[in-house]
């Protein structure tokens, strides 16, 4: 690609793309055109993404779109909408919605004939099963009647074009076109070929049973899809807008950041908003995968994609429609499946030389042994190698494992960890290296008054309030901190003389005493004597009339569940877990050890946790995997530099969540545990997959070129094992990390 040109990005949606060997060949196709920089079919939900040269792109996208009709004449292609490399925007996230959910455009499909397409609203089922059911009629009349021999071959002929003339038609079409290796090539080479050696009932029957099992397998893929479509159903349909005349109900693109929206019980949050008025208890399982409600008041922040559950709502929109939670989920689940798993483009591989060099062997098989070996009888070398070429098709590894790996992405979505590509997804299996970011991550970022340690006779009621009025004019977040534990209000006219001493503290006159309030190294540099507290935490020593008052212990909470993180990721083989943070040494070593972290590195500077994250990175073996966490605007540059960069994305920055390669929706560092258990078992089914099919083949193809298997066999070990394997894939959608 030409460095310093941004590509433009196209996406078209290929009605009726059914067949995953389909995909692979506009795949491939595309890719060849002049000007396409990279080109990627999503499988599961029917989509051609494209990047292309930005000076010829309408040139190059009607290339795309002749290509498509010459290699798979059977699919619609409907153009996305997607200008150049901005953002998607909200109506082309509608317009995604709708291909995904109205999988009853197959039926046309199913009658232009293209063999795969049979996706099957109820009139393209009713087509297909009537076709079968006639041609089983007519081949079962000459099975059984007495006839002389040539009505005989008639009546099997007739029934085998009523059952299969379709995919005997595709197969001359495409080889018209150049493209011979395809099932539709080997079905009809296999079923004419049986015809040709006298073998009708068993041509006939063969290609009934395939129809059939394409059939099965057609509405298991597209089972499998709305099932993926159904749990990403979190695009909301409408916004109730306030205006001057009252509640107008608009859709959520027509909302502008400030307008106000109600949200009433039962209804979805359509954008991202401050609650300005009401209180209701929130289901958010949609975006974070939480069972319990969360309740929210006026002032919170609710995000695109909860459900209100009983209260009425009034929210102040924050987030135009493409920019929310929902508009960005909705986008990276769609996108997810377009980066590939390593082990998903090994099997495209595997496909595009396995096929042509199972041809070749079929060919070898038919013609050699009746040439070289006495009494070997040409007729029965044929069949045999016809029964080879059946069993070959590589359908069932083609077909279940985008579709494992994606059920994985929107298994991790429904459990609030959003997954940007499979091969982020395959990545976990192999993470042996953590390294968490401190502040936001593993705590909460918000600092808190956690300890008042009154000196000398005073009560803490008297320290607290001696220390919020001397830090009443300080931004710092830990001057905050203090009055918010103090929580009323303060009078400026009983302050004077107010002196901030930076770098020390501050030095005011507070009812006629003078107070200190700092570090430290005030109280030295002020004479005042004091003995150092062994409390960890940034300490706020308090000084009146140059004697030592106390102290106040402000702390940043550990969130709830980051030890359980910790002893989860350990259970799950993680060798090794560092924590980061820009906060001193002694507060680092201790959330580090009430945590159970293995090693803790301290007082780092932004770039300095790169370099860190390097130092790990040159320990570990070339298979291993280091994950990064983090949350903030600084952690940007290690998020792109680890294998996995994972960010909080409740509270997380834009720019983390945009560098990151996988996005926890909850801010709960124990969901990275959960991510990497779903990566766990989505591999395991994947390769249940391979192995089951690969083993299934192995055992039909040497049984096949014995002579032991028949057509019927093979076409089981075909289209059976397409099937296993696809509802096998289903099963990824059914994960619950039961993580204790």
């Amino acid at each position: 690609m030409e460095t310093g040109v941004s590509a433009v990005k196209r996406k078209l949606v290929l009605e009726g793309l059914d067949c995953a060997n389909c995909a692979l060949k506009i795949e491939n196709g595309v890719q060849k055109i002049d000007g396409v920089w990279a080109c990627s079919v999503n499988f599961a939900n029917q989509t051609l993404t494209v990047e292309m040269a930005p000076e010829r792109s309408d040139d190059i996208l009607e290339q795309t779109k002749k290509k498509i009709r010459t290699l798979e004449p059977g699919i619609k292609v409907v153009e996305y909408g997607m200008g150049g490399s901005r953002k998607r925007g909200p109506s082309e996230h509608n317009h995604a919605h709708d291909h995904n959910h109205s999988h009853d455009h197959f039926a046309e499909a199913a009658d232009d004939g293209h063999g795969h397409t049979h996706d099957h609203g109820s009139q393209g089922i009713k087509i297909i099963a009537a076709r079968l059911i006639a041609g089983l009629l007519v081949g079962a009349a000459a099975f059984a009647l007495t006839l002389s021999p040539e009505l005989e071959l008639i009546l099997f002929f007739a029934s085998y074009l009523i059952v299969g003339g379709d995919i005997v038609f595709k197969a001359l079409k495409n080889i018209v076109r150049g493209q011979v290796f395809d099932e539709y090539f080997l079905m009809s080479i296999a079923t004419v070929g049986a015809f040709a050696i006298g073998e009708y009932p068993e041509g006939v029957a063969v290609m009934l049973f395939y129809q059939v099992g394409e059939l099965f397998q057609s509405i298991a893929v597209n089972r499998s899809r709305k099932s993926i479509s159904a749990l990403m159903d979190i695009r909301p349909d409408f916004a109730n807008l306030k205006t001057a005349g009252g509640i107008k109900r608009v859709s959520p693109e027509e909302v502008r950041i400030g307008d106000s929206i109600v949200v009433r019980p039962g209804e979805k949050v359509p954008l991202d908003g401050k609650v300005i008025e009401g209180n209701s208890a929130m289901d958010t399982s949609a975006l974070t995968g939480e069972s319990v409600p969360r309740e929210v008041t006026a002032g919170e922040d609710v995000l695109s994609g909860f459900v209100n559950k009983n209260g009425v709502l009034t929210v102040e929109v924050s987030k135009v429609f493409g920019e929310s939670t929902v508009a960005k989920i909705l986008d990276l689940v769609e996108n997810a499946s377009s980066k590939k798993a390593p082990t998903e483009n090994f099997i495209t591989k595997f496909a595009r030389y396995y096929t042509p060099f199972v041809v070749i062997v079929a060919v070898m098989l038919a013609v050699l042994p009746p040439l070289l070996l006495s009494g070997a009888t040409f007729t029965d070398w044929v069949y045999r190698a016809l029964v080879f070429l059946v069993i070959s098709c590589p359908c069932a590894l083609v077909v279940s494992i985008p579709l494992g790996f994606f059920g994985g992405i929107g298994a991790s979505s429904k459990n609030g960890v959003l997954v940007k590509g499979s091969n982020y997804l395959e990545a976990l299996n192999d993470v042996k290296y953590v390294v968490f970011d401190k502040t936001g991550t593993l705590t909460k970022g918000a600092f808190k008054v956690t300890g008042i340690y009154p000196q000398n006779g005073g009560t803490e009621g008297e320290l607290l309030r001696q220390a919020a009025f001397a830090e009443m004019h300080s931004t710092h977040p830990i001057a905050e901190s203090i009055r918010e534990a103090y929580g009323q209000e303060l009078n400026e006219e009983l302050l004077s003389d107010y002196d901030e001493i930076s770098g020390h503290g501050i030095q005011v006159m507070f009812e006629g005493k003078q107070v200190l309030a700092g570090n430290a190294k005030l109280m030295k540099r002020e004479n005042v004597d004091f003995a150092a507290p062994s409390e960890l935490g940034t300490l706020v020593h308090i000084a009146i009339d140059k004697q030592y008052a106390g102290y106040l212990v402000i702390a940043d909470e550990v969130k709830e569940d980051s030890a359980k993180a910790i002893r989860l990721l350990k259970d799950l083989g993680v060798k090794k877990i560092v924590m980061l943070t820009g906060d001193i040494k002694a507060v680092g070593e201790a959330v580090g050890k009430k945590l159970g972290v293995d090693e803790v590195r301290s007082e780092l500077l932004p770039q300095q946790k790169v370099e860190e994250l390097e130092k790990i990175d040159r320990q570990k073996s070339s298979k291993e995997k280091i994950v990064f966490v983090g949350d903030g605007i600084n952690d940007t540059p290690v998020l792109a530099r680890a294998d996995v960069g994972v960010a909080m994305g409740g509270l997380g920055s834009d720019a983390a969540i945009e560098a990151a390669d996988i996005v926890i929706m909850t801010d709960e560092p124990s969901k990275l545990a959960s991510a990497i258990y779903i990566a766990k078992r989505t591999r395991r089914i994947v390769w249940q997959n391979i192995l089951f099919a690969l083993l299934v083949k192995a055992v039909f193809l040497l049984l096949g070129a014995f002579g032991i298997a028949t057509m019927w066999e093979a076409v089981f070990s075909d289209v059976g094992v397409t099937l296993l394997a696809v509802l096998n894939a289903m099963r990824v959608l059914k994960i619950k990390p039961n993580l204790v």
